[in-house]
């Protein structure tokens, strides 16, 4: 918690949110808007997970020094600063804070590589806006949210987000979401490759994406017709004993034109699981397969791809 703290004055964090935050009190004896902020900011990293939780570090009066705060707001004091935030508020505020963050990002001749996903937030209660029933793997049939999120890979800064229902596909919105990430971005630097998992293997992404000339790898959603094109290639690149690359163009239903597709090919054994897919017709293999635009060896793009499996780590 030093360090974070550390971390936060080095950057001028908090002078940062006393510039932008847009609340303000009238009484003299109440606590900054900011002071109450930033406190729920460090309970949040200490662990909390609902407003309740932030008591715990009331009494900690090492940590109140650290913060430079004589008290530390209670639970329903953050709560109520929460309840003052519309969406002008929220637009206010974390406009400009987002610029200074993305202001903050190293630049990086090559290139940094936004990573699209999206995550689940489990919710309990019913008193919370857009929580709906949907893909909720750890706790089936209960409320939650499903944020789409973009995040720079190299720096793991979260470049945009988004909250959505937790009855959202995973794709939904995602070239609107897209278009907004860009234009916060703006010219701060070359993106080098977009990465993203089966759940964005859209049409309408993967145009939209080269019209902007943005280089692009997405796993692909396998339907019985991909399946098929896979089987039928015949030259294969072994890498090792395990895994073999190969490519092939397809033309999907709807699309204008054909596309890159590689595919790694891994011999399954009982000593590790395997990721990819397993076609019925080839029980003793498993396949991944991604479209790109980037004409670099198969094998290269698959190792790329893989450089993102931390992600969820980070949410």
């Amino acid at each position: 918690m030093v360090v974070f703290l550390e971390f936060l004055n080095k950057i001028g964090f908090v002078k940062k949110v006393i510039e932008c935050i847009p609340v303000r009190h009238r009484s003299p004896n109440s606590i900054p808007p900011a002071q109450t902020f930033v406190a729920f900011l460090v309970s949040v990293a200490a662990g909390a997970r609902r407003f309740a939780q932030t008591s715990r570090l009331r009494g900690d009066r090492a940590l109140h020094g650290l913060l430079g705060i004589d008290r530390f707001p209670s639970d329903e004091t953050i709560r109520n600063l929460f309840l003052r935030f519309g969406m002008g508020e929220v637009q206010r505020f974390f406009e400009p804070m987002t610029e200074w963050m993305m202001e903050r990002a190293p630049q990086r001749s090559e290139g940094h590589s936004p990573d699209l996903d999206s995550t689940v937030f489990q919710r309990h209660g019913q008193q919370q806006e857009g929580a709906l029933k949907g893909y909720n793997p750890g706790r089936p049939g209960r409320l939650s949210h499903h944020p789409l999120l973009a995040v720079l890979a190299e720096s793991r800064f979260v470049m945009h987000g988004w909250m959505r229902s937790g009855n959202s596909g995973t794709g939904r919105g995602v070239t609107e979401f897209l278009k907004e990430a860009l234009a916060l971005w703006g010219e701060r630097g070359p993106l080098r490759v977009v990465r993203a998992d089966a759940g964005f293997f859209d049409t309408e992404l993967l145009t939209f994406l080269e019209e902007r000339k943005l280089a692009y790898i997405v796993v692909a959603r396998l339907t019985k017709y991909e399946k098929r094109e896979v089987t039928r290639i015949v030259e294969w690149r072994a890498l090792d004993e395990d895994y073999a690359v190969g490519e092939c163009e397809i033309k999907l239903m709807g699309w204008n034109k054909a596309r890159r597709f590689v595919v790694v090919r891994e011999h399954i054994r009982d000593s590790k699981p395997s990721v990819g897919r397993k076609p019925i017709d080839l029980p003793e293999y498993a396949f991944r397969v991604l479209v790109t635009s980037l004409a670099a060896e198969p094998e290269e793009k698959w190792r790329d791809y893989n450089h993102r499996a931390d992600r969820e780590n980070l949410y």
